[in-house]
C-alpha cells in the first residue's frame, strides 16, 4: 500500500484508526481503503452510521455558537478527530474573532492534519494526548499558552466517550477535567447508545463488534449512564435529548430516523 504525503511515518496504514472510519462517514479524504473496509462491515448492519456521525457535527456546530453567544470564547476539544469543513475553530472564530481552540487526539493522523490546518492560526493549536490521562492535557504547553482557565472554557467530549471502556474509568476523567475549569464553564457531550436506533438492539450489537476486531471498543451506554457525566453541572434546556432535539435550526421531526440515535447535552459549572 502506498503511503500518501498526509500520513505520518510513523502510524501503521494497515491498521484501521476510528478518526478515519468517522473521516469517511463524513465525507472526508484522509482515509484509507483498511479504514472504508471497516466502515463498510458497520454499515452492513447500522447502514445510517454516516447520518449519525452528521448529526454529530451539525450539534457540535450548534453548541460552540450558543457557547460562544453565552460569552465562552475557550474551547478544549478532546477526541477532536481529522479536522473537516465546519470544525470547531471555524466556528468559533467566525462567530467571534479572537476564540481560542485546543484540539486533543492521541490518533497521529488527526494530531499531524491538525497541525497543518492550524499553521496559520494564532488562536488555535493540537495536542496530543489521551482523555484517559486529563493531567497531560491540562498541564500541556498548548493549554498553557492558549487558554486561560481561571475564565470559562467549552470542553467538548463529542463523540469520543464511547470509545472510553469502564475499565479506564471515563467519569473520573471528565470529573477530574470538570474540576480544572472555572465557574461558567460548559461540558458539550454527545454519546452513543442503542436506545433511539431504528432497528434491534442485537443487529447494531453486530456493527459493535467490527469496532471490537480492530480493537477500538464501542460502549453503547443507557441515557442515565450517559447522563452521570453531566454530575455537578447544571444541565442548559432542553437536556440530554437525541441530537437533533437539541436547538435544533430545521425542525427535528425532519431529520432521518438514523440521526435520532444515541443522546447530546450541553451542562454549565456553577
Amino acid at each position: 500500500m502506498e503511503r500518501p504525503a498526509w500520513a505520518p511515518r510513523s502510524i501503521d496504514i494497515s491498521v484501521p484508526s476510528v478518526s478515519r472510519i468517522y473521516d469517511h462517514y463524513l465525507g472526508g479524504s484522509h482515509n484509507f481503503e483498511v479504514d472504508r473496509e471497516a466502515a463498510r462491515k458497520a454499515m452492513e448492519f447500522m447502514p445510517g452510521l454516516p447520518k449519525i456521525s452528521q448529526a454529530n457535527r451539525a450539534f457540535m456546530r450548534r453548541a460552540v455558537r450558543y457557547a460562544v453567544g453565552e460569552g465562552v470564547t475557550q474551547f478544549l476539544d478532546i477526541g477532536s478527530g481529522i479536522p473537516t469543513f465546519g470544525n470547531v475553530h471555524e466556528v468559533a472564530q467566525a462567530a467571534r474573532p479572537g476564540a481560542r481552540v485546543v484540539y486533543v487526539d492521541h490518533d497521529p493522523v488527526a494530531v499531524a492534519h491538525s497541525e497543518a490546518v492550524l499553521a496559520d492560526n494564532a488562536d488555535a493549536d493540537v495536542v496530543a494526548a489521551d482523555l484517559r490521562k486529563p493531567q497531560e492535557i491540562l498541564h500541556s504547553a498548548q493549554v498553557g499558552h492558549l487558554l486561560d482557565l481561571d475564565r470559562p472554557v467549552a470542553l467538548l467530549l463529542v463523540a469520543v466517550l464511547h470509545f472510553v471502556e469502564d475499565a479506564d474509568d471515563p467519569y473520573a476523567a471528565v470529573a477530574e477535567l470538570g474540576a480544572a475549569l472555572a465557574p461558567g464553564s460548559l461540558l458539550v457531550l454527545t454519546h452513543a447508545s442503542y436506545e433511539g436506533i431504528p432497528l434491534p438492539a442485537e443487529r447494531a450489537e453486530r456493527a459493535v463488534d467490527v469496532y471490537k476486531d480492530i480493537r477500538n471498543p464501542l460502549v453503547m451506554r443507557s441515557r442515565d449512564q450517559i447522563g452521570r457525566f453531566f454530575e455537578g453541572y447544571d444541565m442548559v434546556e432542553p437536556g440530554l435529548v437525541p441530537m437533533p432535539h437539541w436547538r435544533p435550526d430545521t425542525a427535528p421531526e425532519d431529520e432521518d430516523p438514523w440521526a435520532l440515535s444515541g443522546f447530546a447535552g450541553v451542562g454549565r459549572t456553577a
